[in-house]
């Protein structure tokens, strides 16, 4: 195939991506007032299912004031497209990692096409995995940090919509791809730039960079939340050295 059959291949696919991302965005729109209370504010409520997990630990929220306010026209509107966009790529993720694969399919050799098929399916359910841990670990714990956080008494929090949401996006989604982390690390290993021995090597150096990326993740200043934040994200390290050394052995 030419560079343009290539190309004109690829736009097939990136087109069927995107028609599947629209058509999930409007269910998303039209669902909205559902997942909006369901879900996207109930990190913002005391009754959360992550607050009531840590008052069990003994660790009971006094307060959760997050006074949600619009300033513009349009704010809320946009913060349904926004959310309802979001949503359908959440939901179309599985689909669009197919859509890359099938691409990619006919260049690959028969075992070569096995192994790739596995990791395809491995990738939704570790992005899956990201996102409950995003929803149900980090923002909450984040959410409740920056709520409740006071530079001095006289100054009052009040938020904007917008702000929330983002906040909750990129914690959500961020925690969704970084749990692509043995994906990442299975490709370096086939093309050379990773092996066992080297990730083993600075595993004591990742253990530093792992809380550092949970204190990040995860302002709060508790040894709980940094734990709770770094704890997956080391296990998630582990597994990367096992692919690492699997890919070794095959070679």
């Amino acid at each position: 195939m030419s560079v343009s059959d290539h190309l004109e291949a690829f736009r097939a696919h990136l087109v069927r991506s995107l028609v599947v991302i629209l058509i999930l965005m409007i269910m998303a729109f039209i669902y909205m007032p559902f997942i909006f209370q369901t879900f996207i504010l109930a990190p913002a409520k005391t009754d959360f299912w992550t607050y009531r997990m840590l008052c069990e630990l003994g660790l009971c929220l006094e307060k959760l004031n997050i006074p949600l306010q619009n300033r513009t026209m349009s704010g809320q509107f946009t913060t349904h497209l926004t959310a309802s966009l979001i949503g359908g790529i959440i939901f179309a993720f599985p689909y669009v990692i197919w859509e890359i694969w099938s691409f990619i399919k006919p260049a690959l050799y028969p075992k070569e096409v096995k192994m790739s098929l596995i990791t395809v399916l491995i990738m939704p359910v570790l992005f899956l995995i990201g996102i409950l841990f995003g929803y149900y670990i980090i923002s909450p714990l984040s959410i409740n940090f920056l709520a409740n956080y006071q530079l001095d008494a006289s100054v009052t929090n009040q938020f904007d919509l917008s702000s929330y949401i983002s906040t909750l996006c990129v914690m959500v989604l961020g925690s969704g791809l970084i749990f692509q982390l043995p994906v990442l690390i299975y490709f370096l290993s086939v093309i050379g730039i990773v092996t066992p021995q080297a990730m083993r090597k600075y595993r004591k150096y990742s253990v530093i960079g792992i809380f550092i990326a949970a204190g990040i993740l995860t302002p709060s200043p508790d040894i709980l939340s940094q734990v709770l934040v770094a704890l997956p994200l080391y296990i998630l390290y582990e597994i990367s050295i096992y692919v690492s050394a699997y890919v070794q052995k095959k070679k």
